[in-house]
């Protein structure tokens, strides 16, 4: 399990094609202490890491192809950043929410304004009953933990502040980019458990 809370900032440097399968070495200030078949969140989606190494400091991961069409990642490219985190230590402080790590839809951005200090990003995603949104609530994108703002049909917004913003890759989300949504795990299992009695 996962919290939302980005750890690093990781940089794409090479891209393996094998199969229908991608390897992506990633360097990042967190990769030196990282162990093989750890398993650690790339932009919200769990990966197990199967190699390491020093100067510089990578890990390498690598994206079934069902994660590639489910994620953003089938976007990456040398030079992207990626937001990552480890998981969560038994007795370790929840700062933002329960994350599993399973991307459930792509979303689009349409909007971002910059409001006096902070930035407000829109988002198109496509509705479903299973695509679970409460204003206030939570909702995990590229793998930060945010809350949602006025959520519609199949619009919502969050807001960001500086911090976020300096320490994840949003500094580099545009209108037109795609990010990784993970609804909050607590309502999928709500609406599930419902519609068993409907």
């Amino acid at each position: 399990m996962f919290t939302g809370i980005i750890e690093a900032l990781g940089t794409v440097r090479h891209l393996e094609q094998d199969r229908s399968n991608v390897h992506f070495t990633v360097e990042s200030p967190i990769s030196g202490e990282l162990k093989v078949d750890q398993s650690v969140s790339h932009n919200g989606a769990c990966l197990t890491v199967v190699a390491t190494g020093r100067q510089p400091d990578f890990h390498v991961v690598t994206a079934v192809q069902e994660t590639l069409l489910r994620t953003n990642l089938g976007t990456w490219q040398e030079g992207t950043l990626v937001n990552l985190e480890r998981c969560l230590p038994i007795g370790g402080r929840l700062d933002g929410h329960m994350v599993q790590g399973h991307v459930d839809t792509l979303a689009q951005c349409i909007e971002v304004l910059e409001t006096g200090g902070s930035w407000r990003y829109t988002f198109r995603y496509p509705p479903s009953p299973e695509h679970l949104l409460v204003d206030k609530g939570s909702v995990c994108l590229n793998g930060v933990s945010l809350t949602v703002v006025e959520p519609r049909q199949d619009l919502f917004s969050v807001a960001i502040i500086p911090y976020t913003w300096e320490h994840t890759n949003f500094q580099r989300l545009q209108s037109g980019d795609t990010v990784n949504i993970e609804f909050d795990v607590i309502g999928k299992y709500i609406s599930r458990y419902l519609s068993l009695y409907k």
